[in-house]
């Protein structure tokens, strides 16, 4: 066992952010959680959590070390066995409790997540709720894992079917949705009978830790869920999926780094839960209703700032409504108000750091000098902050950089096209599979589409995909598995088949 590291005086480790009222809350963690306890642990590093908005540096967090996810992994161990025969119901009510906890909190830790992320407060709150309603969902769930019995078709025995908890899980999340992106991964991990470790994004940490501290005030017991956070995060994560007691990996992020994983989880054949990149195409016919395909393109585009992996990328629009659709587009996406986050007024925030920012210079670029044109936007702010405008780019050439990667920014790249089926290629034409939207006047023809479009997720005639019922996932190089819905319980369980006579 690896020793666990005690703070002299935890509470001397809380501190309450800078420019960050924090009514209603409490002071914010800014140490890992391990076990019982708050903790700066092995390691004397600290980590500059920096306000994307202004570029001042709120507070930081403490560094971990190799030794710190192991004495993670040793928390999560002595908590396992017990949480594991915690009854259904009982882990329910605590499921249940964490929900109304973060509804409770859910104007606070609104602000935390727009000073430290950089999104409109309306976004953050609207993450709040949907990162809450994961812990409502999987209360209801928790007592649903339901086995299965049938007779072997020989008669000679019984065939038994249960549903275990898989183990350990090491729980690696990104940055843009700092909240929901845990309690998706949390939430069913918790309901399965799991006790997990959480690695949050280093650039938005603390809300991890503010989620942290809900759940010890909402009763989840010490050890079932630990947070560790790094500089160094290829050497922790590596150590843990090498750690034999660990069972599961469950990622969101790009896809660059999911390959990394998935190697090194197939050292010990753990099992991996995989959100990756997306490249979501966003198909308008000729016969949709054009208002109603506008305002599903400004949702499923500036949602988060377009930094969302099931972010509209690209736009295809049939070319009877194409130039009315691009004006109308323009107009919408001009008359957004960017700035700071927690400034109530803001629709567009700040991007989450200065590479984002050259990421889509960089693809603008490169569409702009393939023949593209520019209607709206293209120049990012002065600073400090880290501001990118609502932009347009249209009649992109098939070449441009954009077609293939996504842009994660506000920034909506549109298409014409004449034929259907030449979409459906347009759209398919990338490594990616996460969502696509699809508008048509045409129920029949729309679903046609859908079915032959191929992501894991379609939106037909909706510009929102997400809801924590509905299985989240994509197909190709955009993932493995499903999270959310009775589908992202069974991810965190093992299936286990008993040959009975009786």
């Amino acid at each position: 066992m690896h020793a666990q590291t005690e703070t002299t005086a935890a509470a001397d480790r809380h501190y309450v952010v800078a420019g960050f009222a924090g009514e209603g809350g409490f002071p914010i963690p800014t140490d890992h959680l391990i076990g019982a306890a708050w903790t700066q642990g092995a390691g004397t590093g600290r980590i500059a959590v920096l306000d994307p908005s202004s570029g001042t540096v709120l507070t930081s967090v403490a560094d971990a070390t190799v030794a710190d996810g192991l004495a993670a992994v040793d928390a999560a161990e002595t908590a396992a066995a017990g949480w594991a025969a915690t009854p259904p119901r009982q882990r329910s009510i605590i499921l249940q409790r964490c929900y109304q906890a973060m509804v409770d909190q859910a104007d606070w830790l609104a602000r935390l997540i727009s000073l430290e992320n950089g999104k409109a407060l309306a976004d953050a709150r609207s993450e709040v709720m949907y990162a809450a309603e994961f812990f409502r969902w999987y209360a209801e769930e928790a007592v649903r894992i339901n086995g299965e019995i049938a007779m072997a078709p020989a008669g000679g025995n019984r065939i038994l079917v249960q549903y275990q908890p898989i183990g350990i899980a090491l729980l690696i999340t990104p940055w843009n949705f700092p909240a929901a992106m845990a309690t998706r991964k949390i939430a069913p991990a918790l309901a399965a009978g799991c006790t997990c470790i959480l690695k949050p994004a280093e650039e938005t940490p603390l809300t991890a830790l503010a989620v942290g501290e809900i759940l010890r005030r909402a009763g989840v017991p010490a050890g079932v869920v630990n947070i560790v956070n790094t500089s160094e995060p290829a050497g922790l994560c590596r150590a843990i999926l090498h750690d034999r007691r660990v069972r599961k990996l469950s990622f969101t992020g790009s896809t660059e780094v999911g390959r990394i994983l998935l190697r090194e989880a197939a050292n010990s054949v753990i099992s991996c839960s995989m959100e990756l990149g997306g490249n979501a195409p966003f198909l308008v016919l000729d016969d949709a209703d054009l208002e109603a395909a506008l305002d599903g393109a400004m949702i499923a585009k500036m949602r988060n700032a377009g930094e969302a992996c099931t972010a509209a990328n690209r736009f295809y629009v049939q070319r009877g409504i194409y130039e009315t659709f691009v004006q109308k587009l323009v107009s919408r996406m001009g008359a957004l108000t960017v700035g700071p986050g927690t400034d109530a007024a803001t629709q567009c925030g700040a991007m989450i750091n200065r590479a984002a920012i050259d990421k889509i210079e960089a693809l603008v670029a490169d569409a702009l000098g393939k023949g593209a044109t520019l209607r709206l936007g293209g120049v990012a702010g002065p600073g400090p902050g880290l501001f990118y405008p609502p932009s347009v780019i249209a009649d992109l050439s098939r070449d441009a950089a954009i077609q293939r990667e996504e842009i994660f920014g506000p920034v909506a790249a549109v298409t014409p096209f004449d034929d259907v089926e030449d979409a459906i290629r347009m759209a398919n034409d990338t490594e990616y599979g996460l969502s696509a939207y699809v508008y048509t006047g045409d129920l029949k023809a729309g679903l046609g589409i859908a079915e032959r479009l191929d992501y894991g997720m379609v939106a037909l005639n909706r510009g929102l995909v997400s809801d924590p019922a509905a299985p989240f996932g994509g197909m190709k190089q955009s993932g493995l598995g499903r999270e959310g819905a009775h589908h992202g319980l069974l991810e965190f369980t093992e299936t286990k088949y008993i040959a009975v006579s009786w």
